[in-house]
């Protein structure tokens, strides 16, 4: 078994109020779900309006297949022309970890 996280680092546009802030993120915290089947939510930076941490996790029996389903995870927020990505932090656990 093979566990991954990605922790994104976002900078949001125009965005003036935490009532704004929720209308972007939350549009990518259901995209990554519905089309990946992740574990997704907003993890940090809930008191600033402008920026945003995105934590998401996945478990696979395949070490190749984890990774190709993060690498979609992270090209579908970067593409997002609403956020500017600032920085990506992964992780990969397999079965000898300790």
């Amino acid at each position: 078994m093979y566990t991954g996280t990605l922790s994104f680092d976002l900078l949001l546009g125009d965005v003036h109020s935490l009532k704004q802030k929720r209308s972007v993120v939350r549009p990518i915290v259901a995209e990554l779900q519905r089309t990946y089947a992740v574990s997704v939510a907003e993890v940090g930076e809930q008191d600033l309006h402008r920026r945003a941490e995105i934590g998401l996790a996945v478990v696979s029996g395949d070490a190749a297949h984890l990774a190709e389903i993060l690498d979609r995870c992270e090209r579908l927020v970067a593409a997002r022309p609403e956020v500017e990505l600032l920085s990506v932090r992964r992780r990969i656990h397999g079965e000898h970890d300790e």
